[in-house]
C-alpha cells in the first residue's frame, strides 16, 4: 500500500456534538491572535486544565458507538509526565444506559467549544494512538455554529482519525453540505515498513488557509484540499472552528471490539497546539 493514498473516505462522520447529554454550546471567548497551547503538564491523575478543555458526556447512537463519555478523571487525566492520556475502559462502574442499552465501556472526549476557536492557522498534535480492532481515536474541529447551522452545515475538519483494524493508517478528512458521512472527502497516510502509530508518538497537523487545508504526519504533507475539490458545493471552511480530541470505542468504521482487544486502551496526547490562526 502507498504511504500516500488519495481518495474518499469511505467514514462515517465523528460528528456527534447534537446528540450527547451535555453537548458543546459554542459560545467561545476567543482571543484575537487564535493562539492556543497546551502541554498537560501537572500532576499525575489531575484532570486537564478547565480554561482550555471542557468534557462531552453521553453516548453516541448515529455513529453507533459502544463508549460512554464521562467527565471524570478516570477516563482523562495527566500522567505526570507532561500528557494526557485518553483511556477507554471495558466497564461501566456508573450503570450509564447507552442506546443499545447498558453500556459496555466508558472514554472521554474533550473539546475547546467554551474557551478556544480559530478560522486558520497551523493545528497540531503530537500523540501515541491505542490499537486492537474497535478503536477509534480522532483529533479534529467542528465549525462553531453547530447550533444554529447544524452538521454538516457548520463543516467538520478531521486531522486525524485511526480505526483498529488499520494500525498503520491514519486518515484526514472533510465534511460540509453536499460532501459529509461516507462522502467525506480525505485521503490517508501509512507509515513505511510495517510500522503502527501504536509504536511511538507522531505529529498530526493541518495548515489552514481560508480556501485550502493541506494535512500532513511528522511533517510529511499527504493531501490537500480546496473549494475545486467539492464538485460545486460550498466551502464549509471559512468560519471559526473549535478543536475536539476522543477515544470511541466500535461504531460503524471501526467495526465493535473483539476477543483480541485488549483493555484498557489509551491515546496519549503529548501536546496540542495552534499557531498562525485568527
Amino acid at each position: 500500500m502507498r504511504n500516500t493514498v488519495i481518495g474518499l473516505l469511505s467514514a462515517t462522520a465523528l460528528a456527534a456534538t447534537p446528540w450527547l447529554t451535555t453537548p458543546a454550546t459554542a459560545t467561545p471567548q476567543t482571543a484575537a491572535a487564535a493562539e492556543f497551547i497546551d502541554n498537560f503538564d501537572g500532576p499525575a491523575g489531575s484532570a486537564v486544565d478547565g480554561s482550555k478543555w471542557g468534557y462531552e458526556t453521553g453516548d453516541n447512537v448515529n455513529n453507533h458507538e459502544r463508549q460512554y463519555y464521562t467527565d471524570g478523571t478516570k477516563n482523562a487525566a495527566l500522567d505526570g509526565n507532561g500528557n494526557l492520556v485518553i483511556t477507554a475502559r471495558k466497564e461501566n462502574p456508573a450503570d450509564y444506559n447507552c442506546w443499545y442499552g447498558r453500556c459496555e465501556y466508558t472514554s472521554a472526549r474533550l473539546n475547546t467549544a467554551q474557551t478556544f476557536t480559530t478560522a486558520s492557522g497551523h493545528v497540531e498534535a503530537r500523540m501515541k494512538l491505542p490499537q486492537g480492532q474497535g478503536m477509534w481515536p480522532a483529533f479534529w474541529m467542528l465549525g462553531n455554529d453547530i447550533g444554529s447551522a447544524g452538521w454538516p452545515n457548520c463543516g467538520e475538519i478531521d486531522i486525524m482519525e485511526n480505526v483498529g483494524f488499520e494500525p498503520s493508517t491514519v486518515h484526514g478528512t472533510i465534511h460540509g453540505p453536499g460532501y459529509s458521512g461516507s462522502g467525506g472527502i480525505g485521503a490517508g497516510y501509512t507509515l513505511p515498513n510495517g510500522a503502527k502509530f501504536s509504536d511511538d508518538f507522531h505529529t498530526f497537523a493541518i495548515d489552514w488557509a481560508p480556501d485550502k487545508i493541506t494535512w500532513s504526519v511528522d511533517g510529511n504533507v499527504y493531501q490537500t484540499r480546496t473549494p475545486a475539490d467539492l464538485n460545486g458545493n460550498r466551502w464549509a471552511f471559512d468560519h471559526p472552528f473549535y478543536l475536539i480530541l476522543n477515544l470511541a470505542v466500535g461504531g460503524y468504521w471501526p467495526g465493535d471490539p473483539d476477543g483480541s482487544t485488549t483493555f484498557p486502551q489509551q491515546l496519549v496526547v503529548d501536546y496540542v497546539k495552534v499557531t498562525g490562526g485568527s
